[in-house]
């Protein structure tokens, strides 16, 4: 087991910015998908908001691996950073809820603007340690800005 991976478990916000440092990086750079695996719990989902051409939303649903496969053709083209702005948590027991606003950019200290939104983190504790359990989120868009707090 990795030492760093462990302690990246032990911590809600270490376990946020885990996930952040996993999926961030230059253009072809790799992704650490090992670590990002490791933070997810074995039934992990994620959910990304797709804003249709005609401005309908709908879910696009993910297993941790096909979140990898979607998402690797544009980190291999594309400088992206995603750096988090704000975070709220809420815990009750084994189970937690993180509000993590973000900031995405070609670099962590970029000018440049990629986005910016909001992901919604649910957390379970068990184990020992803490998983990801679900990921939503939704980006900034012409009618729908940050209003969570």
């Amino acid at each position: 087991m990795n030492t760093q991976w462990w302690q990246d478990t032990q911590d809600i916000p270490r376990l946020v910015r885990a996930i952040y440092e996993c999926i961030s990086g230059p253009a072809g750079a790799p992704r650490d998908w090992e670590r990002f695996r490791y933070l997810q719990h074995p039934q992990a989902r994620s959910l990304r908001t797709v804003v249709e051409g005609d401005g309908s939303t709908r879910a696009r649903v993910f297993d941790v691996d096909s979140y990898i496969e979607d998402v690797a053709p544009f980190f291999a083209a594309h400088d992206f950073h995603e750096v988090e702005i704000d975070q709220r948590i809420q815990r009750f027991g084994q189970v937690a809820h993180v509000w993590s606003l973000y900031e995405a950019r070609p670099a962590p200290d970029s000018p440049v603007l990629l986005k910016r939104g909001a992901n919604s983190i649910q957390l379970c504790h068990e184990h020992g340690r803490w998983w990801v359990f679900s990921t939503i989120w939704d980006n900034e868009r012409e009618g729908l800005v940050f209003d969570l707090w």
